[in-house]
């Protein structure tokens, strides 16, 4: 093994390694790619009946994967994620991989087109090791995929994981994978890395391409990364964001590397915050608020400046708004009249309130929003970091918890026996 990492690995699981540090370590010799996959399998084999983390392992594909990642890099290929293993969300299509949207009506749909964050992870030379859970069409700030039981926080498994992206955030926090794939309409991305004790961030629409479908028309729903530090989620960031000639929300400028932006210091920073949630009569938890001001105090310590009680530029009035939005939205996968049965009660009931908005109601709404954007950019660009609690209140208990460890995904291929073996993560600790 290469001295300049060989105490380092010595001393730790793969699964402790960073994305980048996984990386250095394949670029290195210290492991293959075979052996990262193998033991991320592994990994998943050990803990996902208890932190309903995927729906979908693609056991065999990822090895495949995997073996040829290792012949391209003894060939010269430097791509920097090469053989680094990820998972996608479920709420995108993936070629040959069934691909649920978390609902009964798509139970068997394996779709013939990947999304293209699917295709852009892959041409980077990540390995993704199948589809992470979502709920119903990302309706809902939870994970609870139809019929089978909700993605829990692996901090505390009798906590739920939040969503839409919830399994993404599951099974990075467990180091399931270093890194993942999440979308993010209404917070689907920043709930459950809050949840899970996160980076999750939220991508300006048009830098990440949600074709070669036709997606969200207003672009509110984004891909972005989960990732355990700022320098995977950049780095995930890079390799997703990948100008994508047809998008609707084109941007003017990128940055070349998220990676390399976020390695430089960023010196004193201008930082508003604010503690009062845009939803009326919402009270934040006190633990939430005991957060905040640590953070505060941190940053204060550190030399920025606090401008306190900014405005953020979302009022109350909005609100109507983005509830006509989202139960249009809940109309944007096609369900048959013979499957609607099949359909949660929650995603019925939104799919009849989308049913009922009329063209002009649709349009003011719209309206409404492009006003808001407009005004958050505007009350955005007085500071350079917002600082707000994510969540009014800590992860909700999980329904049911304790669980009986039962089935709950499908594993794409062989189906890997379970060996005896010391685990390395108790219940309560995604370590």
């Amino acid at each position: 093994m290469t001295t300049e990492r060989t105490d380092h690995v010595a001393a730790t699981q793969p699964h402790h390694l960073s994305a980048l540090e996984q990386a250095a370590a394949l670029r290195l010799g210290e492991m293959s790619a075979v052996e990262l996959v193998e033991h991320q399998l592994r990994r998943i084999d050990d803990l996902d009946a208890r932190l309903g983390a995927f729906v979908t392992v693609t056991a065999d594909a990822a090895l495949e994967q995997a073996a040829a990642a290792d012949s391209a890099r003894l060939a010269g290929d430097d791509r920097p994620l090469l053989g680094v293993p990820t998972a996608i969300k479920d709420l995108v299509a993936t070629a040959g991989v069934r691909t649920t949207f978390g609902s009964a009506v798509y139970a068997d749909f394996v779709p013939a087109v990947d999304d293209d964050s699917a295709r852009l992870l892959r041409a980077a030379g990540t390995i993704s090791l199948g589809k992470t859970a979502t709920p119903e069409f990302g309706l809902p700030p939870y994970t609870e995929p139809a019929g089978r039981p909700p993605a829990v926080t692996p901090w505390d498994p009798g906590r739920l994981a939040g969503g839409s992206s919830g399994g993404a955030g599951a099974a990075t926090a467990a180091g399931l994978v270093p890194f993942a794939h999440g979308t993010d309409g209404g917070g689907s991305i920043r709930i459950p890395a809050a949840a899970c004790g996160l980076v999750g961030l939220k991508t300006t629409r048009g830098l990440v391409s949600r074709g070669p479908l036709g997606g969200d028309p207003l672009g509110m729903s984004v891909s972005g990364p989960l990732a355990r530090t700022v320098a995977d989620a950049a780095a995930l960031l890079d390799a997703l964001a990948v100008p994508v000639p047809g998008e609707p929300y084109p941007l003017l400028t990128r940055t070349p590397s998220y990676l390399d932006a976020s390695r430089v210091p960023p010196g004193p920073l201008r930082i508003g915050r604010y503690a009062t949630p845009p939803v009326p009569g919402v009270a934040v938890d006190r633990a939430c608020l005991d957060a905040y001001e640590r953070a505060t105090e941190l940053l204060a310590m550190l030399g920025h400046e606090i401008v306190e009680d900014f405005d953020p530029g979302i009022d109350e009035g909005f609100l109507p708004h983005f509830e006509v939005l989202w139960a249009v939205l809940a109309h944007g996968h096609p369900v048959p009249p013979e499957a609607e049965p099949l359909l949660t009660p929650l995603t019925r009931w939104w799919r009849a309130r989308g049913a009922a908005i009329g063209g002009p109601q649709y349009l003011a709404s719209t309206q409404a929003a492009i006003v808001t954007t407009r005004r958050v950019v505007a009350a955005h660009a007085a500071v350079d970091v917002v600082l707000t609690p994510m969540l009014a209140q800590l992860p909700r208990p999980s329904a049911g918890s304790p669980r009986a460890a039962t089935p709950r995904r499908t594993t794409s291929g062989r189906r890997r026996s379970r060996r005896s073996r010391r685990r390395t993560t108790s219940p309560g600790s995604p370590r």
